[in-house]
């Protein structure tokens, strides 16, 4: 009912009517390798559901940190998600490298992202492509999952052709999941 709620009050912020299915969570775990990711960033958590899914699957001493735009969600995620391992921050995505700096956080094997793309003016979208780039840990990846295909073309000219690009049926509405890796590591 949350997420429902945020998805009425600013359709443009949320990427979705509903939370991603169990479906997609498992696709976009595999897919990002959060079973040995150390640390990891998610844009976009919403009410929490990928949340909790990335620390199941996560190993012990491993840290998250969500990073989302509307406050209401960011709180609702803080206050429901208990697990020493996660740092929510409320914030915009553009600052991700900030972000991590302030909380004293280690550059992220993954970051994973489900925030609306197709919604937000292009230049912001670029600068969190950018921004992304820059704070991944070399050989760390960027996992996108989305309805159209606006981030595959923002981050074409920053990380190159995805590596992997699939569609998870199994989720309403049906979604693109995509992986590019950073060089190094």
């Amino acid at each position: 009912m949350t997420f429902l709620q945020g998805f009425l009050r600013e359709p443009r912020g949320v990427g979705s009517v509903i939370p991603s299915s169990r479906f997609m969570e498992r696709r976009l775990v595999g897919v990002a390798g959060l079973a040995s990711a150390e640390s990891v960033v998610e844009l976009g958590p919403g009410t929490g559901g990928t949340t909790r899914a990335f620390l199941k699957a996560m190993p012990a001493g491993s840290a998250l940190m969500a990073i989302e735009l509307d406050p209401l969600f960011a709180d609702h995620v803080r206050n429901t998600v208990r697990d020493p391992r996660l740092v929510v921050h409320q914030g915009s995505a553009e600052h991700i490298v900030q972000t991590l700096a302030a909380y004293r956080q280690r550059s992220p094997q993954a970051v994973i992202s489900g925030i609306p793309f197709s919604t937000m003016p292009a230049e912001v979208g670029q600068r969190i492509v950018q921004a992304v780039r820059e704070a991944l840990a070399p050989g760390g990846c960027f996992v996108a999952y989305q309805f159209r295909d606006v981030v595959a073309r923002l981050a074409r000219p920053v990380f190159g052709a995805p590596e992997y690009q699939e569609m998870e049926f199994l989720n309403i509405p049906p979604m693109h999941v995509w992986r590019w890796r950073k060089p190094g590591g």
